[in-house]
């Protein structure tokens, strides 16, 4: 999911060492005054969402579309909340069956799907336990209810060999097929080489058919696939070489797919995300070469990088296509987990600082009308908005 640590390995420090150094990291930034550009301050601004209530470990939301949202936390509640907080509750609890014993592992993502008004259907990530694994799987939202857990369909299961690394979003494209990111499954560089291991869903981003997806024939492989015909690669992978996708998200406008990947040491990277596309992990590390020697033209470089100086774990984003902040329509935003900063970026990978926000980033979303939020634990969900 997202890391902790400065320029120390996560895979060596304790939960509590890392949510120290990121406690002061924040501290640090704040004694240097590190602020947004007065253009950014003038812009935006942030306002609590869903009349302030306070979600425990929030790290996914979903725009129903009848004015209540589905917000998924990460002890694996998915919760229904009214766009003014006065109605909330527990539509899902599957705290029995997720793994949280690494920060990196919970329930992750949900999104609903394309025909979600006729079929009702929700889909989510998250890991499970005994075996540790990553699961994709569909549940039903019956009108004005709650999920029944024996609706769940497991679509796929993916073996995970170590704690960290999961990736942490599920999207579906304006192609209608669904799209999962999946990190390299951990440890510290790759041990097992799977970023660059076409054999395996690990470090990849995958794209599948659910449209018909039964217990028999959970999914298809869609058209399109770049590597249905390279003999011992999985046809369900559309790129890899990723090291630990945190979060993606598909542009509204443009279907362009953006993902943000969360470096070793040194390098944090945004990429927009291309079919067929080796984005380098663990042979790069954003454009840092880990070996001694590599060739860099072998794989497509990232939109944009920033080094630890700035931050430590990349949060991925959303592309702005709301009204309420005409500056920022057709900008990507996104933010740093432990120097909590917000930036955008424009499609020629310029970086702007937008602002600043007190306590860790941890995801962010976006509503039906493109309005973004930013989501942090043990808070309330904010939304930008035109000050």
């Amino acid at each position: 999911m997202f890391r902790y640590s400065l320029n120390c390995s996560q895979e060596i420090m304790s939960p509590t060492m890392r949510t120290r150094l990121a406690l002061l990291y924040w501290l640090l930034l704040s004694a240097a005054s590190v602020s947004c550009d007065a253009d950014a301050r003038e812009r935006v601004a942030l306002e609590p969402a869903f009349g302030g209530r306070t979600f425990d470990s929030a790290l996914d939301l979903a725009d129903v579309g009848d004015g209540t949202f589905l917000v998924a936390e990460r002890g694996g509640q998915l919760r229904r909340v009214s766009a003014d907080g006065s109605k909330m509750e527990v539509v899902l609890d599957l705290a029995s069956t997720v793994s949280l014993e690494h920060e990196e592992q919970g329930l992750l993502s949900v999104a609903l799907d394309p025909e979600f008004a006729q079929n009702r259907h929700v889909w989510l990530y998250y890991i499970a336990r005994d075996p540790l694994r990553s699961v994709l799987a569909r549940f039903t939202l019956p009108l004005g209810g709650a999920i029944d857990p024996a609706s769940g369909l497991v679509v796929l299961e993916l073996a995970q060999p170590y704690e960290n690394h999961k990736g942490g979003a599920v999207r579906f494209g304006p192609d209608g097929m669904l799209y999962l990111g999946l990190g390299d499954g951990g440890d510290a560089f790759d041990p097992e080489g799977r970023g660059q291991d076409l054999a395996t869903l690990h470090g990849s981003i995958i794209r599948i058919d659910v449209r018909t997806a039964t217990a028999t024939s959970p999914y298809r492989i869609p058209p399109g696939n770049p590597f249905t015909e390279i003999e011992g690669a999985r046809p369900e992978i559309w790129a890899y070489g990723l090291r630990n996708p945190w979060r993606m998200a598909f542009d509204n406008e443009t279907g362009e797919l953006w993902a943000a990947d969360v470096g070793q040491h040194e390098v944090e990277e945004v990429n927009r995300i291309e079919r067929g596309a080796n984005y380098g992990w663990a042979v790069m590390e954003g454009e840092r070469c880990l070996l001694e020697e590599c060739d860099s033209r072998a794989f497509v470089a990232p939109l944009a990088t920033y080094r630890h100086s700035e931050g430590c774990s990349v949060v991925g984003g959303v592309v702005y296509r709301g009204t309420d902040i005409p500056a920022l329509r057709g900008l990507y935003v996104f933010g740093d987990l432990c120097s909590d900063r917000v930036w955008t970026l424009d499609g020629d990978g310029d970086r702007d600082e937008l602002l600043a926000v007190a306590g860790p980033i941890v995801s962010f979303a976006a509503d039906r009308q493109g309005e973004v939020y930013v989501l942090q634990f043990g808070q309330p969900i904010m939304r930008l908005r035109s000050p």
